[in-house]
C-alpha cells in the first residue's frame, strides 16, 4: 500500500503558536491555510487515490474536504491520525518543545504520549489499513507529529523526531516498508 500523508493547512493554533491537541475545540484553518489546501488540491488532481482518512480535528477535516472536492473517494475519520497528545492543550508550543528536548523519543507529560507511543499508534493504523487495502493508494490528512511518527517507522525515529513538516506538506510511504528501518 502507498500512503500519502498531508499535514493540514495553516491553522489559528499555528499562527498563535499554541498547542491544540483537543479535537473537540474548534481550531480552524486560516485563510492562508485554506489557500494552501486549494493549491495542493490542484497539484493532487493528477493522482488517483482509492481511500482517504483524516483525523478528528476540524483543521484536518477542512483540509481533506478541500482536497477531495468533486472526487468520489471513500473517506473515514480515524482518531489514530489525531495530533500528538501533549496534555498541554492551549499552552504555548515552546512550553512543550522545551521539555521534549531533554528526551525527544521518550518524554511525555502525565496526560500525554511519547513520540514512541505515537509511533505505535500510527503503526496500528498503517497495519490495519494495509491489511484491508493492500493495493490501495491512500490519502491521509493528519498533523505534523503523527506524520513524522509514521515516517519514523520507515526510517529512523531518532532522525525524524525533531524534524518539521510545513502546512500542507506531503510525505509518501509504502506500508509495509520496502526496507526495514534500523
Amino acid at each position: 500500500m502507498k500512503i500519502t500523508f498531508i499535514r493540514h493547512g495553516e491553522s489559528a493554533a499555528n499562527v498563535g503558536h499554541f498547542i491544540s491537541d483537543d479535537p473537540t475545540k474548534p481550531i480552524h484553518l486560516t485563510p492562508k491555510g485554506q489557500a494552501q489546501a486549494e493549491s495542493l488540491a490542484t497539484a493532487l488532481d493528477a493522482e488517483t487515490f482509492t481511500r482517504a482518512y483524516v483525523s478528528e480535528f476540524p483543521r484536518a477535516r477542512k483540509t481533506i474536504q478541500i482536497l477531495l472536492r468533486g472526487k468520489m473517494i471513500p473517506l473515514a475519520i480515524d482518531p489514530r491520525l489525531n495530533e500528538r497528545k501533549s496534555g498541554m492543550d492551549g499552552q504555548p508550543v515552546n512550553a512543550f518543545n522545551d521539555q521534549v528536548l531533554r528526551d525527544p523519543l521518550h518524554f511525555k507529560t502525565p496526560n500525554g504520549e511519547s513520540f514512541l507511543q505515537q509511533m505505535e499508534r500510527l503503526k496500528d493504523f498503517l497495519d490495519e489499513i494495509a491489511a484491508q487495502h493492500p493495493e490501495a493508494h491512500v490519502l491521509a490528512v493528519s498533523h505534523e507529529n503523527p506524520i513524522l511518527a509514521a515516517l519514523g517507522l520507515t526510517t529512523s525515529a531518532q532522525e525524524v523526531v525533531g524534524a518539521g513538516l510545513p502546512n500542507c506538506g506531503r510525505i509518501d510511504l509504502f506500508w509495509p516498508p520496502l526496507i526495514a528501518p534500523d
